[in-house]
Formats: C-alpha cells, structure tokens, sequence
C-alpha cells in the first residue's frame, strides 16, 4: 500500500507541472463546499488554543499560589487562629486549595460559634469541603471537554473536505474527458489539505486533553488531601474543646 502511494505521489508530481501546491492558488481552486470545511477546521484550531492557553493559566495560577497558601494556612491553624486563616486563605483567589479550605473554616466557624453538637459542626463541614471541591473541579475542568471533542471531531470534518475533493476530482474528469492525472490534481490537492489540516487541528487537541485531564486528577487528589486533614484538624480542635469544657 505504501509503495503504491509513493508511486502515485512520483507520477503526480512528473505530470508536466500540472500540480501546484501554492496555498493561493489551492484556494482559488477550492469550491465553496471545501472552503468551508478549511474554514470550520481554523475555527475549531483557534477555539482550541485559546482553550489551552486560558486552561495553562489557569492550571499554573493556581499551583503557584498555592504552594504560598499553603505553609501560611498550615501556620495559622497550629495557632488556633480561624479568623487569620480565613483571612490567608482570601487573599489567593486563585489557588484551588484556598478556595476549598475556606468554604470549610467558614462553615466550622458558623457552627462552632453556636451550640451545635460536635458532630453535626464537623459533618457540616465536611459537606460544605465536599461541595466547595465539587465547584472547584467544575471550574478548573472549563472547556477541557470541548478539546475531546475537537480531537475526536476534527479528522471526521477533514475526511468530510477528503471526500468532496475526491468529488471534485471525478467532476473534473468528466468535464474535461481526460483521465490523466492533471485531471484530478486540484481535487486531490483539495483532499490532501482538508486531511491534513483536520488531523493538525486533532492531535494537538487530543494531547492537551490528556495532558490536562492529568493536571486535574492531580489538583483533585490536592484536594481531597487538604479536606481529609482539614476534618481531622476540625475533630481534634473540637475534641480539645470539649475537653476543655468539662
């Protein structure tokens, strides 16, 4: 099979110079249907890009301020200063730990200044950690989704381009009664180019996907890390308090 393509490929471009591969003149010969299909494809690379783009800020952002929120965080709560960890805790809008952490001491603190029963302050708690991860995850996965999408989606619209430049290229043997190979050349260029152009959109969107679908399972373990020790932080305080009270 590959022999059998390479040798097209060498008669192709023995043809006389029938073939040209100048991009202008490529469009020129394109027919609208084609056009669209390149069209649809080069908007689905800029979406992409400006998914990656906002999703590696995104990413980095929030690693970056939280390995500063962490250590002051940490600090605070050995002291028994809620108020002071809250208080960190909004000043890194940004990191996906703080975010979290805060919506527990919030709810902890809410609690903890009533007469509730120590359990129920701690379930409370834990909710309000699991909902704030849940939202947090949402935000973090915004958008990675439609790169799945553009990198499973983008060959089939490319292939759709293969086939309507086979098309043209049968229509241009029989208007012009010849079956030689200049006959076909401006269909198959036009076939070529919506391949290659679909698969230059997917493979990149198909490894940011992966790539960041790993960054997330990691901010996730981060996560559910920092709420695990939070509650039992929450447990021992209460513990402490109540031992306090007797």
């Amino acid at each position: 099979m590959l022999v059998n393509l390479q040798l097209f490929a060498f008669l192709l471009l023995q043809e006389g110079g029938a073939v040209s591969f100048d991009l202008m003149s490529m469009w020129n010969q394109m027919g609208w249907l084609a056009r669209a299909v390149v069209i649809i494809l080069f908007i689905m690379s800029a979406y992409s890009i400006g998914v990656m783009i906002d999703r590696m800020m995104a990413f980095s952002a929030a690693r970056k301020q939280s390995r500063l929120f962490a250590p002051a965080v940490a600090g605070a709560l050995r002291e028994g200063k809620l108020d002071e960890a809250i208080k960190i805790a909004d000043r890194y809008k940004k990191s996906h730990l703080a975010k979290v952490v805060v919506a527990g001491l919030q709810e902890f603190k809410a609690h903890d200044m009533s007469n509730d029963i120590p359990g129920e302050t701690i379930e409370a708690s834990r909710r309000a950690l699991e909902r704030a991860e849940a939202i947090v995850h949402a935000e973090l996965k915004r958008g990675i989704s439609s790169l799945a999408t553009i990198g499973s989606s983008a060959p089939f619209v490319g292939l759709f381009g293969t086939v309507v430049g086979i098309i043209n290229a049968f229509k241009g043997i029989s208007s012009e009664k010849s079956t030689g190979l200049g006959a076909v050349a401006g269909g198959i260029s036009e076939a070529l180019v919506a391949t290659a152009i679909g698969l230059f959109v997917a493979i990149p969107a198909v490894w940011m996907f992966n790539l960041f679908t790993s960054k997330l399972e990691s901010l996730d373990v981060e996560m559910g890390n920092s709420s695990s020790e939070l509650i039992d932080y929450f447990i021992k305080r209460s513990a402490a308090k109540a031992g306090a009270g007797k």
